[in-house]
């Protein structure tokens, strides 16, 4: 079989197989659309047919709109993208014609930490970010999206280099400030526009997701990573071999181009502190190494603009000081007046007074400068007059004078850092990148790269096994799995606690009331309770849930009810929960009734009447305990001290005795919240049971007052547990008397 045929059926063999083994470890995947969980509800977009149908796709139309995560599902995001260096944007886009909108926004306030944009209007694309120090950034890249046609695109970040793939193609590939992921408490995410005001996406969107690792535009382009390589690798040296043969007869020089400016071959060129060569099409630069040359008289070595090295400059000697030439100083008179001198052909030369410009600060904050006559107010930004600092180098303020600073990743090349070269922190074994991984230094600062065959954990470690994509892990099925060397590490999800191998829900305000935490804030409630901590009782009595017999109440308990039988009526032993058990009792033939000998008892329906034989006067007195009592007549129990009973019209009625605690002579044995020999304990718990109909310590200590209901007794009845506010003329009173 000839080698090429062998090549192509190896390719095959491997590009299926990669294809089979293609998958995306869900806890590093946000589905973005998933999540929001957007649809025909959500205003301002609707679903409509996408590139294909294997998920759902949405039309964002121009209308208000509000396409918001919440604030636990932006958290559920932040919590995969906080602190992460390596991760990838993907969506699929049809963009309206000439619409300019932003795909997806993740802001604090008015910091933009990662907003994707695409403008129509100037057919480019923009990513906006903030960098480790905290300073905004922008990339743009010239592409025309909103062009009204499908793209795939994705945006895939790994600690500072930048791949913009569209359609599967790479467009660009940059080296950028490292963005920051340190997403502070309250970041929003949006999804097609930046905020309810600005930045509208028109157009649809399909499979738009965030994957929190390297190289992610793999799960929307595989062939990208299908490729056979070794059948390239053959290809592109049969290429080069045939480009060779044509270009023997050739000389093509090689060039080099730099800030503008191109090189021809071996042509060398000094660039700030650096001696610079183009070799084979490549730029190699070396430090200069400045020489140390002796000055005349009246010179000496000081730094020229633009140089980097000393060179012999004039110098003017005045007041036992040294200034080179052009430099100034002041002197202050003994009357405190100002007079600036120049240097000036090696002699110090009186400079011109001119008017000051007036300042708008207290003369307690202005500051009296060396070089200068005239003052300046504390803060005054020297910077922006002039500097000679250089590439890599910053200025900044000091209280009367501008200096130049190298920044982080560079080291100084003169004393006064106008001039900063990188540190190479690889070569110098100034990284932190751990085992199976390889040092790439950048421009201020490094970048480590996992060897062949291993995965990253974070951005200094790599790994040969990955536990969690394996599911080799023991992490509770509400637990993140996070891998690491030779091991992993297992957190509960947010909303549940425990050690990441037990996660149990965590429900903040707990459930009462026998309720169960399932979920996160979430809890189960049994029967007769709701709320979010189960911590109302339902009143199945007033909310219409039961309906009581007509002869029994509805009386509300504790997560439940009861069909109490009305008074005049007993259950018949069947006990029906809807009171349908409940039967007339015929107190006239039970002899539970208070009609005097004079008079007749008639059974009613719920209760009976003592009426007077016909032509007769009834005297209306009631029989109690055997006794005759005239009606009108008031009697205090001789069982029951503090029970006070009267007789009506042939009825007896009896209460609980008023109790009335600035009565000197009130009865402590009936009313003990009197006493003030209790403890507040007590009289706290009469006060919280006044005017309560309850279950529990309530019933058991009969401290409940102010009730106004009644009934008729019998004569060898009991006393109503019902306490009353009864008085000499409300026992007397016919509407009390009569009531039911």
């Amino acid at each position: 079989m000839e080698p090429r045929i062998l090549l192509r059926t190896f390719c095959l063999i491997f590009g299926l197989g990669a294809v089979w083994g293609l998958g995306v470890d869900p806890s590093l995947q946000i589905d973005v659309l998933t999540e929001l969980e957007l649809g025909e509800s959500t205003t301002g977009v609707r679903q409509v047919p996408g590139l294909h149908n294997g998920t759902k796709a949405f039309l964002f139309q121009d209308t208000p709109r509000s396409i918001k995560a919440s604030t636990a599902t932006a958290e559920q995001f932040f919590q995969k993208l906080r602190n992460k260096h390596e991760f990838t944007v993907l969506v699929t886009l049809k963009q309206t014609h000439l619409n300019s909108g932003v795909i997806l926004s993740i802001h604090h306030l008015d910091h933009r930490y990662l907003e994707l944009e695409s403008s129509g209007h100037r057919n480019e694309v923009r990513l906006h970010y903030r960098s480790g120090s905290h300073h905004p950034h922008t990339e743009v890249f010239p592409y025309i999206l909103a062009d009204d046609k499908w793209h795939k695109l994705s945006l895939a970040i790994s600690a500072s280099h930048l791949i913009l793939h569209i359609d599967c193609n790479k467009i660009y590939e940059r080296v950028v400030e490292k963005p920051s992921t340190d997403l502070p408490v309250g970041t929003t995410f949006w999804l097609g526009q930046r905020n309810n005001a600005h930045g509208y996406f028109k157009g649809i969107m399909q499979d738009v997701q965030l994957l929190v690792m390297p190289q992610g535009f793999i799960a929307q382009c595989p062939d990208l990573n299908r490729m056979c390589f070794l059948l390239n690798f053959v290809r592109n040296l049969s290429r080069a071999e045939q480009r060779m043969n044509r270009l023997d007869q050739c000389y093509c020089e090689r060039t080099c181009t730099t800030k503008g400016i191109t090189y021809r071959e071996f042509e060398s060129w000094t660039d700030g502190c650096k001696n610079c060569t183009c070799l084979n099409g490549t730029i190699q630069c070396e430090t200069l190494i400045c020489p140390n040359p002796d000055c005349p008289l009246k010179s000496a070595l000081a730094y020229v603009d633009g140089k980097c090295c000393k060179e012999c400059k004039s110098v003017c000697q005045f007041q036992g000081q040294t200034y080179f030439e052009g430099e100034r100083n002041t002197v202050y008179s003994s009357s405190g007046v100002c007079v600036l001198y120049e240097c000036k052909d090696q002699t110090m030369k009186l400079v011109e007074s001119s008017s000051c410009p007036a300042l708008d600060c207290p003369e307690s904050h202005q500051i009296t400068l060396s070089h200068s006559c005239c003052k300046v107010c504390k803060g005054y930004d020297f910077c922006s007059e002039r500097h000679n600092c250089m590439e890599n180098s910053v200025c900044r303020n000091l209280n009367d004078r501008a200096v130049c600073s190298c920044r982080d990743g560079f080291r100084a090349l003169r004393e006064d850092n106008a001039y900063c070269e990188d540190v190479d922190e690889c070569a110098e074994g100034r990284h932190y990148c751990r085992e199976n991984t390889m040092c790439v230094n950048t421009p201020g600062s490094f970048m480590c790269i996992c060897k062949t065959g291993y995965i990253r954990i974070d951005d200094y470690s790599c790994t040969e096994h990955d536990e969690c994509i394996t599911n080799q892990h023991n992490c509770d099925e509400n637990a993140l799995c996070f891998n690491t060397v030779g091991g992993h590490n297992c957190v509960c999800k947010p909303g549940y606690t425990g050690n990441g191998t037990t996660c149990k829900a965590f429900c903040k305000d707990g459930c009462r009331n026998g309720g169960a935490c399932i979920a996160a804030n979430v809890c189960a409630c049994p029967q007769g309770f709701t709320g979010p901590s189960c911590e109302t009782d339902i009143d199945e009595c007033s909310d219409g849930f039961v309906q009581c017999d007509s002869r029994a109440n509805c009386i509300n308990l504790p997560g439940w009810y009861h069909c109490e039988c009305r008074d005049g009526y007993h259950d018949n032993g069947m006990f029906s929960p809807s009171g349908e058990s409940c039967e007339d009792i015929d107190e006239c033939g039970t002899g539970r009734h208070s009609c005097a000998n004079d008079t007749i008892c008639f059974n009613l329906d719920g209760g009976y009447d003592c009426r007077c034989p016909h032509g007769k006067n009834c005297t209306g007195d009631c029989v109690h305990d055997g006794k005759i009592k005239h009606s009108g007549q008031i009697w205090v129990l001789e069982n029951d001290r503090c029970s006070v009973c009267s007789c009506q019209n042939g009825f007896v009625m009896c209460r609980r005795m008023v109790c009335d605690c600035e009565n000197p002579t009130v009865d402590l044995f009936c009313c003990p919240e009197c006493d003030p020999r209790l403890s507040s304990q007590i009289a706290s718990s009469a006060a919280a049971c006044k005017g309560k109909l309850t279950v529990g310590p309530c019933h058991a200590q009969r401290w409940s007052v102010n009730s106004v209901s009644s009934q008729r007794m019998s004569a060898a009845h009991a006393v109503s547990p019902t306490l009353a506010k009864l008085t000499p003329s409300a026992m007397t009173s016919p509407k009390l008397a009569w009531t039911r």
